[in-house]
């Protein structure tokens, strides 16, 4: 059912190199040619200019490579459907995360995996990033989802996808004329952050920890263990906030807060899968395998 064809095109046209496509796919250079020279034949057109000692996409070339990657990826979403199905996935996973990675990230996933697996029972519990990790060692879940900030050795972490957090201001306050501040107006501002649970506070710490700042030197006024708190007390305080980019999005997005740079300072982490070392449970590793299809098609 696959074209190998275009498989040696998108090789030849990612490497802009015959030689280095035949290394990549482990096969001869003349097969290399060969299949382009039957792609070139079956549209009757060029795909690659030859140009002395290298070579360059056509027109007709950069049509066919917008094409070849699209029916690529169908493929590998076919061949990642398939293979799942016919492991009859049932049983029971649980899973743990910290509190505003269930909120916002693992629902999404969780009820489509559900949909396409029904004799899997999906279960999963909320807590701060070390009760999770906790809950791990304990064997009280199978598989924790959190931010990455210290690693336990006695664990394994395999990051999925990048998260940071922001700080936002209601579009109508004053706050909001501002693009940036530095770290220093930081400490001055009225700030509404998460509560340790949800993840963005242990973030917070460890990332101006870096610069040899404390909470404590930061005018925090008011925590909250729900962005839609943190959101709605915002709205009504002369104040700015701490969010996950995750919460933030779509309230930026419809013009309601404005995010505002700190000159010099990002508070950037990944989301890791945590497990504990040794055997994973099959049906963890297929949720896992889930949610990275998913993210390639984000």
């Amino acid at each position: 059912m696959f074209d190998f064809r275009l498989q040696v095109f998108c090789s030849v046209a990612r490497n802009l190199s015959f030689t280095k496509a035949s290394h990549e796919l482990h096969i001869t250079q003349p097969a290399i040619s060969k299949h382009i020279q039957e792609l070139e034949q079956e549209y009757d057109t060029l795909l690659f200019n030859r140009l002395n000692n290298r070579i360059e996409l056509t027109p007709a070339g950069e049509l066919l490579l917008i094409h070849a990657r699209q029916i690529m990826d169908r493929y590998r979403q076919l061949d990642f459907d398939m293979r799942m199905l016919s492991h009859n996935l049932d049983g029971e996973l649980r899973l743990g995360a910290s509190s505003s990675i269930a909120q916002y990230i693992l629902p999404e996933f969780m009820a489509t995996f559900s949909a396409k697996f029904k004799n899997i029972k999906l279960s999963l519990l909320s807590g701060s990033i070390a009760e999770i990790e906790k809950a791990v060692e304990e064997k009280r879940i199978d598989l924790g989802v959190v931010e990455t900030i210290d690693r336990k050795k006695q664990l394994r972490y395999m990051p999925f996808m990048h998260s940071s957090l922001l700080l936002v201001a209601p579009s109508s306050s004053r706050w909001a004329a501002l693009d940036e501040i530095t770290i220093e107006e930081l400490k001055f501002v009225p700030l509404v952050v998460g509560t340790p649970g949800m993840g963005g506070l242990e973030v917070m710490q460890s990332v101006l920890g870096t610069y040899g700042i404390g909470l404590d030197q930061l005018n925090i006024i008011m925590q909250l263990s729900s962005y839609e708190g943190i959101m709605r007390y915002m709205q009504h305080a002369d104040s700015m906030a701490v969010m996950s980019s995750y919460s933030a999005m779509n309230e930026i997005a419809k013009g309601r807060i404005k995010a505002i740079d700190i000159k010099g300072l990002e508070f950037d982490c990944e989301l890791s899968f945590v497990r504990n070392q040794g055997e994973t449970l099959p049906v963890a590793r297929d949720f896992i395998s889930y949610i990275q299809e998913c993210l390639r098609y984000k």
